[in-house]
């Protein structure tokens, strides 16, 4: 419920802040009296697209603790977590970036990372994932995550969202306005958009959502691959990292909150097109391919 009430709390944020930016900007007065201002539609979307994604990649990290419960290591209070700091720091120094913040937090075994910046990162692997594997598995896992932030996956797949998220919103007008304009072309006078306007942009705005959610799983799934190599890079060997996926591949799999679902070790959807990560098999595959 948490997670829930936090969620919905953070778009409708995200929501009211974006809205009132394009009313100062004006951007949100692209239907005039003469038709639709593709111009201004294209900063409007923009500004909805672009905005959304980068304001949430902001907010990643303490929204990452507050849903999870994270809890960061500030002073090693046992030999576990002295070890995870250690390992954490000689990773990011391999990968060369500065030391990630390192957090733990109840639940089922996976792990994330996230954070703006290569320099302002969060690490956070769950009790679940220290409990049930190896130290060579979990230190695989954690290469994995420093990978994904050396590769600047976070930001790559912000701007890869806030790309479509523009042209979902672009497109989905300009073919609303299509529509009601040839609904209504008998009308002499018109004072504005029609109901059919309101209606189709809405529907457009779902099914080029759904569109868009393919292409933004492709690109998660690719960083995958990559966070995967990057990870037998660090370690020297692919081995741990493919008797982690064997691990996980063998563990009933707990979702993390839909914000974090793509910062994962593991995760994914119902339908492979849809999945956020590749199956263990794929990654193990190609792993053993090198």
């Amino acid at each position: 419920m948490k997670r829930i009430v936090l969620f919905l709390a953070t778009n409708l944020a995200i929501m009211l802040v974006l809205g009132i930016s394009a009313s100062l900007l004006g951007v949100n007065k692209f239907l005039t009296a003469n038709g639709l201002n593709l111009g201004m539609l294209l900063g409007f979307a923009a500004l909805m697209g672009f905005g959304g994604a980068f304001i949430s990649l902001w907010m990643s990290k303490p929204i990452a603790k507050w849903s999870t419960g994270a809890r960061v290591i500030t002073q090693p209070s046992n030999a576990t977590e002295a070890w995870l700091m250690n390992t954490v720091a000689a990773q990011a120094q391999k990968a060369g970036i500065a030391m990630p913040e390192v957090a733990v937090y109840p639940g089922e075994p996976n792990a994330f990372a996230t954070g703006a910046t290569k320099n302002a990162s969060l690490v956070a692997v769950s009790t679940g994932l220290l409990e049930s594997m190896t130290h060579d598995e979990v230190e695989a896992v954690l290469a994995h995550e420093v990978a994904h932030i050396a590769n600047g996956d976070m930001v790559t797949l912000t701007l890869i969202q806030g790309v479509v998220n523009t042209f979902v919103i672009f497109l989905a007008r300009v073919v609303a306005y299509g529509v009601d304009q040839f609904l209504r072309k008998d009308e002499e006078e018109s004072s504005g958009p029609g109901i059919a306007y309101y209606v189709t942009s809405i529907v457009c705005d779902i099914l080029f959502g759904i569109l868009a959610s393919i292409i933004v799983a492709w690109f998660s799934r690719q960083r995958e691959y990559r966070a995967d190599r990057g990870a037998a890079r660090i370690m020297g060997t692919p081995r741990p990292m493919i008797a982690a996926l064997q691990r996980l591949g063998g563990i009933a799999q707990v979702d993390l909150p839909k914000n974090l679902t793509a910062s994962g070790i593991a995760g994914g959807g119902v339908l492979s097109l849809f999945s956020s990560h590749p199956s263990t098999e794929q990654r193990i595959a190609a792993l053993q391919r090198g």
